[in-house]
């Protein structure tokens, strides 16, 4: 059987792992977090930065030790345990299979908002509609339509700060530096406050850990996806940073008719008709594009475990007339109908729980690898792996529980649907769990 080439350099491991955090999200979401962290969005993308360095620290840390495909499941069944490593891929598949909704119910919220007159669920449907049909044909996107997609992105970011500059400048009452997008009105906002809008900024940074499945294709993996996950975490943070920055000086209200959209009305703000019309044409682009790629990995992810007898084998484990796993995007698609019910915060904090639970085992898993197993407990050891993962482990455990109380709960019933699952699966743990094989179809 042939192998892949390995011909992706570090700067092309970074462009990849950037386009599929989709940076235009910072716009997406502007409006929740300037609601939810009281007109401090900087501060809390500052606070989710800060947390997310330890935490793609500790996945470069397993992804060099374990160079194998199944990012957080992998390195917590290696490391720690089987049952786990269930856990772990559990929590993945909550992403995974509630990600789309998230997506398409922002590009819908933007429509809606630019076209009132036509209602949300529409929008969603539609959304729904068309990227499933396009995954269930198996029409992929080529890495040359996911670079324009990445430049289109840049391009409007780029307009809405320059935009924003101009129209600061232009408010002889409006200070050009002010520490107030990182501190809310008259540094008003409280530290329970900041972390509870950095709980949901995290989920800008989703993805960030996608690079682990090119480890076959990657020029010295070892070293350099440790480095390339490091970078994405650092440039998309400073993106998300500047870019809340700007907007949030040219609006810093947070009295929005829709907080889900707020985006759309700043940019009519500070730059017109026109300009509007170019963001709602780049956000609802990259919107599509992401939601293709996160439902048809959703999906892989879903016919992975049920072809490994995880989940239920005739309904997900096997493959179309098209050689897609429809079942998967059925799957998925269906799930995506509960955003008719959700809005954007709720959705958001609601997968970001799977995210935190994986973030936290990654973490751990780096103690139980380096610090116990092989007993790295020289200077620098011990601050890379004990130290450094503690932290990062202490930070997301924290943010977990900065969540909302809605998120918390539906969170943990997924959990428990899945300890449920895992004790059924092992008959009681008398027997270990299937091992999932991410390699494959």
């Amino acid at each position: 059987m042939s192998e892949l080439k390995k011909t992706l350099s570090l700067s092309q491991v970074v462009l990849f792992g950037l386009a599929y955090m989709t940076p235009i999200i910072v716009l997406g979401t502007f409006g929740v977090l300037a609601v939810v962290s009281e007109g401090a969005v900087s501060g809390t993308y500052l606070i989710a930065l800060l947390a997310m360095l330890f935490t793609a620290h500790s996945y470069g840390r397993m992804a060099s030790a374990y160079p194998v495909a199944g990012s957080a499941y992998a390195y917590v069944r290696h490391a720690i345990d089987d049952r786990l490593g269930f856990l772990a891929g559990w929590a993945i598949l909550l992403d995974y299979l509630f990600l789309p909704m998230v997506i398409w119910l922002i590009g819908a919220a933007y429509l809606s908002s630019a076209f009132p007159a036509i209602p949300q669920a529409v929008w969603l449907l539609a959304f729904i509609a068309v990227t499933t049909l396009i995954n269930i044909l198996g029409l992929k996107l080529a890495s040359v339509v996911n670079s324009v997609m990445m430049l289109v992105q840049v391009l409007v970011l780029v307009a809405f700060v320059g935009l924003s500059m101009h129209y600061i400048l232009g408010d002889p009452t409006q200070p050009f530096w002010s520490l107030a997008p990182f501190l809310g009105a008259e540094s008003s906002a409280s530290l329970s406050t900041l972390m509870a809008g950095a709980a949901v900024a995290c989920y800008s940074f989703l993805g960030f850990d996608a690079v682990t499945t090119l480890t076959e294709e990657t020029k010295d993996p070892k070293r350099t996806l440790p480095r390339a996950i490091l970078l994405i975490t650092l440039i998309g943070g400073l993106i998300f940073i500047i870019v809340s920055y700007f907007v949030q000086l040219a609006a810093p209200s947070t009295d929005f008719a829709n907080p889900d959209a707020a985006a759309y009305g700043i940019a009519r703000n500070i730059g017109g008709d026109i300009f509007v019309s170019i963001f709602l044409i780049g956000l609802i682009v990259g919107q599509f594009a992401s939601g293709i790629a996160a439902q048809a990995s959703g999906a892989r992810l879903l016919y992975a475990m049920g072809r490994d007898d995880v989940l239920p084998k005739r309904l997900l484990g096997r493959l179309g007339k098209f050689g897609t796993p429809v079942g998967g995007l059925c799957l998925s698609a269906a799930v995506a109908l509960l955003a008719l019910t959700m809005d954007v915060l709720s959705a958001a904090s609601f997968i970001n729980f799977g995210a935190f639970l994986a973030f936290a085992l990654v973490n751990t898993a780096v103690i139980f690898h380096y610090y116990l197993k092989e007993r790295r407990r020289g200077g620098l050891d011990t601050l890379w792996f004990l130290i450094c993962p503690l932290i990062g482990l202490g930070a997301i455990l924290w943010l977990m529980a900065s969540l909302d109380h809605l998120a918390i709960t539906l969170g943990s019933l997924w959990l428990a649907c899945g300890l449920a699952w895992l004790v059924w699966l092992t008959r009681g743990f008398r027997q270990p769990p299937p091992a999932l094989h991410f390699d494959e179809g």
